[in-house]
C-alpha cells in the first residue's frame, strides 16, 4: 500500500516537476500593479537602451516593436513587414483573425515565430525565455461569423526589465477568471480599441479599467471618431497623454503615478531611424 501511495503522488505531481524547470513568471507572482515614479519618455528605435528600460514603436494596426535592454527585440501581430530597414526581431508573435494580424510566411532567418494558435480548438502554448525576455500566453476564442473557435488566438505577455507587457491581440470576449491570473500584473498593455471587429467598446473599457495597468496603449483603431470614443470612456480614471510620437521608453521608476492612456501614432521604421 505504501509504495502504491509513493507511485501515485510521482505521477501526480510529475507536470509541477516539469514546471520547475521553466523560468519563473514575476508578473504571475505579483499580481498589484508597481507604484509609478515618474513618467514615460520618447526615444528613437536605434537608440540604445539604458538599463532597466524598455521600449515599445508602435508601428502599424496592431504591430508593435518591443526593444529589451540586453538587446532583444520582439514584434507583435506580424504581417511580414514592419518598414524599410534592414532589421530582422528576434521574436514574433502572431494572432490569425485576420490577415493583417499575422503572415503564413515569416522570415525564415527570424530565430522566434510563435502563432497565437494551434490545432483547431486545441490552442497551443509558448513559454520561452530568449536572452533577458521571457514571452509566455494566454489562449483566447475567436468569435465571429463563422461561429467560436476556442483558443483560437493568444494575448501574448513579454516580462522584461521588470515589467509585464501584454498585447491582447484580436480579443473577442472579456477573459474569464482563469485567464485573468494566467495574465497576472500587466504594467503595460496594448488594446484594440476598435470596438466592433475585436471587443466591444464597453466592454474593452471595462476590462481595462478592471486591469488597471499603468500605461494602456490603444491600438487596432480606425480613425479619431473610434479613438475619441475610447478616450471618452477612459478619462475619468485614467490621464490621457498624445503627444504625437509613435514611441515611448518605459521603466518601473518612469512608470507614471496615475493609470495613463498613451496614445502612439503608427509609423513603420524607417531607414533614417
Amino acid at each position: 500500500m505504501f509504495l502504491r501511495i509513493v507511485f501515485a503522488l510521482m505521477f501526480c505531481t510529475g507536470p509541477v516537476w516539469a514546471q520547475q524547470n521553466r523560468p519563473p513568471s514575476h508578473c504571475i507572482a505579483i499580481a498589484d500593479a508597481a507604484p509609478g515614479i515618474e513618467y514615460v519618455h520618447k526615444a528613437s528605435f536605434r537608440d540604445p537602451l539604458p538599463d532597466y528600460t524598455v521600449r515599445i514603436s508602435y508601428l502599424a494596426h496592431a504591430s508593435f516593436l518591443i526593444q529589451s535592454p540586453g538587446g532583444v527585440s520582439a514584434v507583435t501581430d506580424y504581417t511580414g513587414y514592419i518598414g524599410n530597414v534592414d532589421f530582422l526581431p528576434d521574436i514574433v508573435t502572431m494572432n490569425h483573425a485576420h490577415d493583417t494580424h499575422w503572415t503564413a510566411y515569416p522570415d525564415p532567418a527570424i530565430p522566434h515565430v510563435m502563432p497565437g494558435w494551434g490545432d483547431y480548438g486545441q490552442g497551443i502554448e509558448h513559454y520561452q525565455e530568449i536572452g533577458d525576455m521571457l514571452v509566455r500566453n494566454v489562449p483566447t476564442d475567436i468569435r465571429g461569423m463563422g461561429g467560436i473557435e476556442e483558443k483560437g488566438n493568444s494575448i501574448f505577455v513579454f516580462e522584461v526589465a521588470g515589467l509585464c507587457v501584454g498585447h491582447l491581440g484580436h480579443l473577442h470576449h472579456e477573459p474569464d477568471a482563469a485567464q485573468y491570473a494566467a495574465l497576472g500584473r500587466l504594467d503595460v498593455v496594448m488594446a484594440a480599441v476598435d470596438g466592433g471587429m475585436t471587443l466591444d467598446l464597453p466592454t474593452m473599457i471595462k476590462l481595462l479599467k478592471k486591469l488597471r495597468s499603468s500605461v494602456v496603449i490603444p491600438m487596432h483603431w480606425f480613425g479619431d471618431f473610434t479613438l475619441s470614443a475610447f478616450l471618452d470612456g477612459m478619462q475619468d480614471d485614467f490621464d490621457i497623454v498624445q503627444d504625437g510620437d509613435s514611441e515611448v521608453m518605459v521603466s518601473l521608476r518612469s512608470l507614471p503615478r496615475r493609470p495613463t492612456v498613451v496614445v502612439l501614432q503608427p509609423r513603420y521604421l524607417r531607414s533614417l531611424q
